[in-house]
């Protein structure tokens, strides 16, 4: 059996619009895959009536190849530069699956 990846949509946090800006520019020149979508949101965190936090949220929707016709493969290698991978979110369906097996 084949496997392609064939898009994928990635979601960053950054401090500022330029950073954003910037994310952006560096994409449409990435050869590696097609920039079919890109998006900027200024976010802010209130607690109490005041802003206790803000950035921006920056989304990238990146094409590699046809889903009906794919031409290509690629492999996406995710690195963790500070702190660690978070534990994987369990549905509550997987939750009862497991309970019944003994490890």
């Amino acid at each position: 059996m084949s496997k392609y990846l064939c898009q994928v949509q990635e979601v960053y946090r950054v401090d500022s619009e330029a950073e954003a800006a910037k994310l952006i520019e560096e994409a449409k020149k990435d050869n590696r895959f097609t920039l079919l979508k890109s998006s900027t949101e200024y976010k802010t965190v209130k607690a109490k009536g005041e802003i206790t936090d803000e950035y921006w949220k920056t989304t990238l929707v990146k094409h590699f190849t046809d889903l009906k016709e794919p031409d290509c493969t690629a492999t996406v290698t995710y690195v963790v530069d500070e702190g660690c991978f978070p534990e994987p979110i369990t549905t509550k369906e997987e939750n009862e699956e497991s309970e019944g097996i003994d490890f």
